[in-house]
């Protein structure tokens, strides 16, 4: 059977014979949104009048048209069946692509803002652009966006950024015509990246030192695949990446003890992919009343460089990463992820500059307004740079703890917590949550294991937090990102800690 002909219908999100959408507050709302236009839709389908149908094809061109930011929803219906063909529906349901306000939030003791003005899908053509001034404990900027998934009505991905910060200035830049849907025969890109910082030790939750870093980098690659067989995909990729870090003193700041050697690395590299086409759609577990997928196949990538001082490289060094996930049901309804990482460098010093890293997460719904959520996380650095470091508080997981209130060369993080979904629906414009939680964990090793200058001991043993907090979700917005307020409590905290943890941030899940 083949596909008829395709039929897309934008499913307007208000509904004007609803007195409650008739007010000033839906009026410009519907002033503000802009309606996504068929053509963007079809670009984004793996499939088109004529070709054989697949029900494959169809529920991963659905995973592509949810990607999308500026879609709130999207369905596929058959409209026909006739002579061997097949009409096919595609609804989609908008969100409002046009992002203008003001942020503000506190995590772990420290303060941030914004002011930003963003289009996610300028003109229906799914361009973003964007500006935005931002203040955080790091620095303030003010950075521009230019982006498009489907440049020039292909699937080329360009995105172009330029920010200007109080320490610095960062600039990046990428074309790529990417590995989009799991059967892409073909891919290639650049990109480069140019970044100027101060950067920051802590100690609890203090700066103990900065000094300026000035990172270069920039990738080309090609690749190639059979594409999907038998619910596998293999990728195999060559490409030659780059990148120089520089470290100074910067003028009238307390510069650590030995900073690092500045480093060269110019590197081919060659990269294999391996995925299973496994999905599993669900609802209510990191976003409320919106369809998630959870990649349930096993997937990993390996990539091997090698860095030679013929090239221009610092050392020679053979360059290594890896990672590894895979998904489980254990039980009906219930979900659990698993991932492991691996990055580093190898030469005649021996393993330098490694980090490990595994992850877990569990799902258990036990209603359809309530799920239990834990996760596990382990990090471990070998042989990193001197300034390089594995940080825990308020902003990274401890919410009970002032930021970066412990660092080390190995951290471990465990939280549970009990989700709440709420039918509320306020305005048609919000979704509300809450949850109750648990946070343990530490940071610890390295050369300055124990000699925090902390007035209190516990920010160099294992530390724990209860709390509580409120989660807010916008269904109107293409942002989608989930408010979270939190009142986080630290358990046996010392007299350098505050009693009460008040945290307000914007993050993608719940």
């Amino acid at each position: 059977m083949r596909i008829g002909r395709i039929q897309v219908r934008n499913q307007d999100i208000f509904d004007p014979t609803n007195p409650r959408e008739r007010n000033w507050l839906f009026n410009l709302a519907n002033t503000l949104h802009i309606r996504t236009r068929a053509h963007v839709v079809e670009r984004a389908l793996l499939f088109k009048p004529g070709e054989v149908v697949s029900a494959r094809l169809i529920e991963e061109s659905e995973r592509l048209l949810r990607s999308s930011q500026y879609f709130y929803d999207a369905e596929f219906r058959p409209l026909a069946v006739r002579d061997g063909e097949v009409d096919i529906l595609v609804v989609t349901r908008d969100t409002w692509s046009l992002d203008v306000g003001a942020s503000a939030g506190r995590s772990g003791g420290a303060n941030s803002s914004g002011l930003h003005l963003k289009d996610y899908n300028v003109f229906g053509t799914g361009t973003t652009l964007g500006i935005s001034r931002t203040t955080n404990v790091d620095r303030s900027g003010t950075e521009i966006q230019f982006s498009n998934e489907r440049a020039f009505g292909t699937w080329a991905s360009v995105d172009l950024r330029h920010a200007t910060n109080s320490d610095g200035r960062r600039d990046a830049a990428s074309i790529a015509r990417p590995f989009y849907a799991l059967d892409t025969r073909w891919a290639t890109g650049l990109s480069a990246v140019r970044d100027d910082r101060i950067d920051a030790q802590y100690d609890g939750g203090r700066i103990v030192s900065q000094y300026r870093h000035r990172t270069r980098q920039g990738e080309v690659f090609g690749g190639w695949s059979d594409g999907w067989v038998q619910g596998w995909v293999l990728r195999t990729s060559v490409g030659l990446t780059y990148q120089r870090d520089a470290y100074e003193s910067a003028d009238g700041l307390l510069a650590p003890q030995g900073l690092p050697a500045d480093q060269k690395v110019v590197a081919p590299f060659l990269r294999w992919q391996w995925i299973e086409d496994a999905y599993s759609r669900q609802v209510n577990r990191n976003l409320i009343g919106r369809p998630e997928f959870f990649a349930l196949g096993q997937t990993a990538t390996l990539q091997l460089g090698w860095a030679s001082e013929r090239f221009g490289s610092t050392r020679n060094a053979l360059l290594y990463s890896g990672r590894i996930a895979d998904g489980f049901e254990p039980a009906p309804r219930q979900t659990l992820m698993a991932s492991a990482s691996l990055d580093g460098e190898a030469s005649s010093a021996g393993l330098q500059r490694q980090h490990l890293r595994l992850q877990a997460q569990y799902y258990l719904p036990r209603s359809t307004h309530r799920l239990f959520y834990a996760s596990a996380a382990y990090d471990q650095l070998t042989r990193p740079d001197g300034t390089d470091t594995l940080q825990l508080g308020g902003d990274n997981g401890l919410r009970g703890y002032p930021l970066r209130y412990q660092n080390g060369h190995r951290r471990a993080l465990f939280t549970v917590e009990e989700r709440f979904y709420t039918d509320l629906y306020l305005w048609e414009l919000f979704r509300f949550g809450g949850a109750a939680f648990l946070d343990v964990g530490r940071a610890w090793g390295g050369a300055d294991a124990g000699a925090s200058t902390s007035s209190s001991s516990s920010s160099t043993g294992w530390l724990g937090n209860l709390g509580a907090g409120l989660r807010i979700v916008s269904t109107r917005t293409a942002f989608s990102n989930v408010l979270h307020v939190d009142l986080a409590f630290p358990v046996n905290a010392g007299p350098d800690v505050k009693k009460v943890q008040f945290l307000i941030k914007s993050r993608a899940s719940f």
